[in-house]
């Protein structure tokens, strides 16, 4: 089980590779995005997929980088 440490580790690496794949995107608009995916599973008892399901929520919101730079 990840510590809460390990969580916010995994977010800031989850923030890094949106920010390279959404360049055009401003970087507090993706670290909102994240935070605000990741406070939905402040919930949950079973905490080992939450980052995967934050990166994949917040992926789908943002769209396609290709679609954004056009």
């Amino acid at each position: 089980m990840a510590s809460r440490a390990d969580e916010l580790h995994q977010l800031d690496m989850i923030i890094e590779r949106l920010a390279g794949a959404h360049a055009g995107t401003p970087r507090e608009h993706i670290v909102a995005t994240v935070h605000a995916a990741y406070a939905r599973f402040d919930a949950s008892p079973v905490r080992d997929f939450v980052p995967m399901l934050v990166e994949r929520a917040v992926r789908r919101q943002l769209g396609s980088p290709v679609a954004q730079a056009s």
